[in-house]
């Protein structure tokens, strides 16, 4: 994505074939030995026959100056000589979603890196950037949607590249973060993988990371490198406003209990409506049991939000609860599908 640059030198009417001064000649042939100044005044010529070439993008610029030698830098001309299709931002996919990272790209209006990424017959991921990121700001998009420990790995090898590659900044996009749900203890003897997966992403070498809808907002702590938290509500709220729903008959439901701040911000988007709660009990990971529901959603139409899907028995559950609460149309409104 490097392009060639071209700069026009514009020598003046006193100068337009040779250089007279002595100390230019010194700057430029400062090893050559000199033995007269007769020889300073006609040894060089400061006709450039051939454009610079600069194959990382633009050249770096001192205070609004290119960074040439100061002799040159007044006859240099940068208007129009950078290509609009020049820029330090590169966008690179993993191999978890290239359809997003395509269409990500394609919405910035520019094309996504080059970049190589095979597994090797014992299952070991080999990662090779096709071009140079030298000085570049990099977005990696690779969600950790299944299988999660190869997606996740494979970012991190992905970072690692990049820093070996000297990218100024490097950005994880990571629309679904994975293990965010081992966010805290609630029995004996278990692992907070949250923070461990924050720890691995800072270690690689990532300078930043974007992630969607987070399963609690605490995991942003684990990291020690800026994170941006974006919410997927904006495109939720503007399909049920395609559905024309009368703000009398809707109720916001929380699937459960650790949902009910997720939900009551999602409420107050709609035009304040009231809100539900689904308590639920489990007996096991990804095994959920319906018990009660505190709010009143008969003759309404009942929204539950959560922030992901997996095995979808929190939500067929809950929705069934509330059809036989009484409501009149139920819709579960999730960010992630991460359900296979």
């Amino acid at each position: 994505m490097a392009s060639l640059l071209h700069f026009s030198f514009i020598p003046s009417s006193s100068s337009s074939s040779s250089c007279s001064s002595s100390s230019l000649f010194s700057a430029f042939h400062s090893r050559s030995p000199v033995s007269s100044p007769a020889r300073i005044r006609t040894g060089v010529r400061c006709n450039v026959m051939e454009p610079l070439k600069f194959m990382n993008g633009k050249p770096t610029l001192l205070n609004g100056e290119a960074a040439l030698p100061s002799v040159l830098s007044s006859r240099v001309q940068l208007e129009n000589v950078i290509s609009k299709n020049d820029t330090r931002l590169r966008i690179f996919s993993g191999t978890a979603n290239p359809a997003l990272s395509q269409e990500i790209a394609c919405y910035m209006g520019l094309e996504l890196g080059k970049i190589k990424i095979k597994r090797f017959a014992d299952g070991e991921i080999y990662v090779q950037l096709q071009e140079s990121v030298r000085g570049c700001d990099v977005y990696l998009v690779q969600p950790t949607c299944p299988p999660a420990n190869e997606n996740l790995m494979e970012l991190l090898i992905m970072i690692d590249a990049c820093r070996r590659a000297s990218a100024k900044n490097i950005t994880a996009v990571i629309p679904y973060f994975g293990y965010a749900r081992a966010d805290r203890k609630t029995q004996g003897r278990e692992s907070i993988a949250a923070k461990l997966v924050a720890n691995l992403i800072t270690e690689a070498g990532a300078n930043r990371v974007l992630a969607c809808d987070l399963h609690s907002g605490q995991s942003m702590g684990y990291f020690d490198i800026p994170v941006d938290h974006v919410y997927g509500q904006p495109v939720i709220l503007d399909y049920l406003a395609s559905k024309t729903i009368c703000s009398d008959d809707l109720v916001v439901v929380s699937p459960d209990v650790g949902g009910v701040a997720r939900a009551r911000a999602f409420a107050k988007k709609l035009s304040d409506a009231p809100l539900a709660i689904v308590d639920k009990r489990r007996h096991g990971h990804n095994v959920a049991e319906v018990m009660n529901l505190i709010g009143d959603v008969k003759g309404k139409v009942a929204v539950m939000v959560d922030d992901m899907i997996d095995t979808a028995g929190t939500i067929a559950k809950g929705a069934a609860l509330l059809h036989q609460e009484g409501a009149r149309e139920v819709y579960a409104c999730t960010t992630h599908a991460v359900f296979r």
